[in-house]
C-alpha cells in the first residue's frame, strides 16, 4: 500500500472510531438522563413512606435497603454523566482562586459520618498559608471525596487516613516555572495488588481481590478522578504496598500571583 492509501485508510479509521466514542457518549447521556426521573421518583416515595405512617422495623430495614441502592445509583448515574461530557468535551469548568484548606475541611466534615462508623483515624496536615489554586472548586471537591472515601473504603475498622498538602516544583521541561501544589491521600487499607496496579485508573475497572470486591463501586471513581485531575492542569499517581496502604497523590497549579508563570 502506497503512503497515499495509507494516509487515507488511517484517516478513515480514526474517523471511524471518533464518531464510535461519540455514539457512545451520546448514549451514556441519554440513558443518564433518563434513569433520572424514575430514580427520583423511587426515593422520593420511599422517603414518603416512613413518614405518612408507623412501620414496622421489617418494614424500616426495607425501607433502608431501598435508600442504599437508589444512593448507589445516583452515584453511577452522576458518574456515567461526567464520563459522557468529559470525553464529549462538553464539561465546563470554572476556574477561580481558590482556597484548599477551606476544601479539605468541607471534604473531610462531610466523610466524617463514613470514617466514624468505622472507628477510624483521619489525620490533616494542610498548611493554613497555602497560596490558592487555580481550578474549578466544585471538580476539586469531587476529586478529594473520591479520594477519601476510598480511603476510607478499603481501610479497615481501626485505620487512619491521613490528608496532606504542600508546595511542589516538578522538574518536567513541560512545566518549566510553573508552581504547584501536591494533595496526598494516605491510608492504611487493604492495598493495591501488583497485577491491578496496571489498570487501576481505567473505566469500569474493578479488582479481583476479594477483600476490594467486598467494597461496592462503580469502577468509574478513579478514571473519572484522573480526567478531572488532568483536565485541570494536574498530574495524579499513586503508591501502594500490598496489604499495607496506598497513598494517592494529585497536582494542581496555583492561582495567578501564587505562582512565576503560568501555563501558556
Amino acid at each position: 500500500m502506497d503512503n497515499a492509501r495509507l494516509v487515507k485508510a488511517l484517516q478513515a479509521a480514526k474517523e471511524e472510531a471518533e464518531g464510535a466514542n461519540r455514539a457512545k457518549s451520546d448514549f451514556i447521556s441519554l440513558v443518564s438522563h433518563e434513569l433520572k426521573v424514575p430514580i427520583t421518583a423511587i426515593k422520593g416515595y420511599a422517603d414518603l413512606i416512613g413518614r405518612v405512617g408507623q412501620v414496622s422495623e421489617s418494614q424500616a430495614n426495607f425501607l433502608k435497603t431501598i435508600v442504599v441502592n437508589v444512593e448507589h445509583m445516583t452515584r453511577l448515574i452522576s458518574d456515567l454523566s461526567d464520563i459522557s461530557r468529559i470525553e464529549g468535551g462538553r464539561l465546563q469548568l470554572d476556574y477561580t482562586a481558590i482556597s484548599l484548606p477551606e476544601v479539605v475541611e468541607e471534604v473531610t466534615f462531610s466523610a466524617g459520618k463514613q470514617v466514624q462508623e468505622k472507628e477510624q483515624e483521619l489525620q490533616v496536615h494542610v498548611p493554613a498559608d497555602l497560596p490558592r489554586l487555580w481550578c474549578d472548586r466544585t471538580r476539586l471537591t469531587q476529586i478529594l471525596t473520591n479520594l477519601v472515601s476510598n480511603a476510607s473504603k478499603y481501610t479497615p475498622p481501626g485505620g487512619q487516613i491521613t490528608v496532606e498538602a504542600r508546595r511542589y516544583q516538578p522538574s518536567r521541561d513541560d512545566h518549566q516555572g510553573v508552581d504547584f501544589i501536591q494533595v496526598s491521600v494516605q491510608d492504611t487499607g487493604i492495598g493495591i495488588s501488583p497485577e491491578d496496579q496496571q489498570r487501576i485508573f481505567d473505566e469500569f475497572f474493578r479488582s479481583g481481590d476479594r477483600p476490594a470486591r467486598q467494597t461496592p463501586g462503580t469502577g468509574l471513581g478513579l478514571s473519572i478522578t484522573k480526567k478531572l485531575v488532568e483536565l485541570q492542569g494536574g498530574s495524579i499517581w499513586f503508591e501502594s504496598e500490598y496489604r499495607k496502604g496506598s497513598a494517592f497523590h494529585f497536582t494542581m497549579p496555583l492561582a495567578p500571583g501564587g505562582q512565576r508563570q503560568l501555563p501558556l
